[in-house]
């Protein structure tokens, strides 16, 4: 497989088919590369593939399959699937927490102007978009910024950092033990030593987040006033009685890690993919600065609102998730029942794999499919929410991420702000040419190589980057 799982089998589509049954171990795998099989297996068929395999990290790292992600299809990811779609990320609870993204973006770009100052040095940007993502997440799910130093927390910024990114690695981890389970117990690749010790961290920091927010005072402030963040929420509704399943103290740490893994990280991915095809392009991020100053104007900074009068803005985002999707192969599912998959017979309890990768780059889809070309995508009637298979950076059907619109708010208004804000050159010598498109796959498919970028000139007022 390689490296690049979905470049291995991208290849082995071109010569098999859009359809592909493999053996991983002991594992049957079922392998969809075309925008028609990724129907039939997400939508015409899509209760037949609704559930998830049962791995290894699911197990250890993901408090037994309660991760909403992970878990099995059934009355648990019911009502788990249910609660994050009309309590957590609901308009209105995105409506609500929406001062904090705009505090926490503020901040942000303010701390970049203040890196312009010196022209010369070059910034990592994939660690600042971390901590910003990592700072709105962590206020909306847990109601405080764990990315500055405070005597009350639990965990250090560092720590805190750590153990989302070894909880995010060891997620994605190909382990011996799935493929063939009755090696399991021997732990080859230490992976499920790693996974037991990143999740005691975690569930400390949990510990703690929740006894915070069970403190007698705050419970009651909570009943009079109304929810301050997703944990108050998470916790009114264990109180509930007419729950089908009683939503006990694990799955509520399952619900805060698995919002903070799907949070963080794909964010911050997808804008640093975003920023670096746009500096091989300077004619796009022209057009692009050309749309802001048309309709914002270089009096304010873009917010949430103005997104859907920034048509181009818009088809840059659509155009990197077509070329970049966070998640180049969906979290795989399970069939559960043996079933007929375009004259083919699936049995029951193979993995399901759709290779969004390959739909995304597919010839006969897509024009020049390897080139970075937002007008493709001008005045089409294709979004990235489900309603068209050739571009699925989300999923769809029962299995779709659930927080598709944070995440499109977070990636759409952040990368807008950055080329409203500021002008954009590469280090030193360096040509647009010499930025390399290597990846490092995992969970989700990154740069192997972090972009190095400086914001050269502010474009706005001084007075906007004051905070």
């Amino acid at each position: 497989m390689g490296h690049l799982p979905h470049v291995s089998l991208q290849s082995l589509s071109q010569i098999y088919g859009p359809l592909m049954q493999l053996k991983f171990g002991l594992d049957t795998v079922v392998v969809g590369s075309s925008a028609q099989v990724a129907e039939l297996i997400l939508k015409t068929h899509d209760t037949s593939f609704a559930s998830r395999p049962a791995l290894l990290a699911g197990k250890h790292a993901n408090y037994n399959y309660s991760v909403l992600a992970t878990a099995p299809y059934g009355p648990y990811w019911r009502q788990a699937r249910k609660i994050y779609i009309t309590e957590l990320l609901n308009p209105k609870r995105l409506a609500e927490f929406e001062y904090m993204r705009v505090e926490e973006r503020k901040a942000f770009l303010c701390k970049l102007y203040k890196s312009s100052s010196n022209s010369s040095m070059p910034i990592h940007l994939r660690d600042r978009l971390y901590m910003l993502t990592l700072a709105i997440m962590s206020r909306m799910l847990l109601g405080k910024r764990y990315t500055e130093e405070d005597e009350n927390n639990v965990v250090t910024p560092k720590e805190f950092t750590e153990i989302v990114d070894e909880l995010f690695l060891i997620s994605g981890v190909l382990d011996i033990g799935d493929a063939i389970p009755w090696l399991s117990f021997l732990d080859l690749q230490g992976n499920v030593k790693r996974m037991k010790a990143v999740k005691k961290k975690a569930n400390k920091f949990y510990e703690h987040v929740l006894d915070d927010h069970e403190h007698h005072a705050r419970r009651k402030w909570v009943k009079e006033h109304g929810a301050n963040d997703m944990v108050d929420v998470l916790l009114q509704l264990a109180d509930d009685p007419t729950l089908e399943v009683k939503l006990e103290r694990d799955h509520i740490k399952a619900s805060n890690q698995d919002l903070l893994l799907a949070g963080i990280d794909t964010s911050s991915i997808t804008i640093e993919w975003a920023m670096t095809e746009l500096l091989k392009k300077p004619e796009v991020i022209q057009k692009a600065t050309k749309e802001l100053d048309t309709v914002i104007g270089r009096n304010k900074w873009v917010e949430e609102k103005d997104i859907a009068n920034l048509p181009y803005v818009q088809a840059i985002v659509k155009e990197v998730m077509r070329l970049h999707p966070a998640a180049t192969l969906l979290v795989p599912r399970l069939a559960r029942k043996n079933c007929k998959l375009d004259g083919y017979d699936i049995i029951k309890n193979s993995r399901v794999i759709i290779n969004v990768w390959a739909i995304g780059r597919d010839p006969t889809i897509w024009e020049k499919p390897d080139e970075f070309c937002p007008e493709r995508l001008i005045g089409k009637e294709i979004d990235v929410v489900g309603h068209n298979f050739e571009l699925l950076p989300f999923g769809v059907g029962r299995r779709m991420c659930a927080g598709y619109a944070l995440g499109l708010k977070t990636v759409q208004s952040t990368l807008a702000n950055l080329l409203h804000g500021f002008e954009w050159k590469l280090p030193g010598d360096m040509k647009k040419e010499d930025l390399d498109m290597e990846e490092r796959f995992g969970l989700t498919t990154s740069k192997k190589n972090p972009l190095l970028v400086i914001p050269n000139k502010p474009r706005l007022p001084l007075h906007l980057y004051s905070l």
